[in-house]
């Protein structure tokens, strides 16, 4: 299961403190399935997250439909939209992004 691998990961502790803020907002719950994390509220997905080689990404499910003042997701599809972090997590900027697709859940 990917949640084990990411506690294995070097960057344990960044997945850790990614996983709090998230679920420090109410209603968010998190799934873990065999490739990735996923967490969600009533209204539907919210965003993935794992580790990776150089530190931890998040996947706004809805990240295409997100404004991006920090001009810092990554991708082009249709939907989804990556926030790299590496080293360090910027708060500010991931509940940024978190209020964002609790928002855009809300009003679909």
């Amino acid at each position: 299961m990917q949640f084990d691998k990411d506690l294995q990961s070097e960057f344990k502790a960044l997945f850790l403190q990614a996983r709090n803020i998230l679920l420090s907002y109410e209603g968010i719950v998190e799934t873990k399935k065999e490739r990735i994390t996923t967490y969600s509220n009533e209204k539907g997905g919210i965003c993935h997250m794992r580790t990776m080689p150089y530190g931890i990404d998040f996947g706004f499910l809805k990240g295409a439909k997100m404004e991006d003042k920090f001009g810092v997701l990554t991708g082009k599809g249709k939907a989804i939209r990556v926030l790299p972090q590496k080293g360090e997590l910027n708060e500010k900027v991931i509940k940024y992004f978190i209020k964002q697709a609790i928002e855009i859940n809300a009003n679909k």
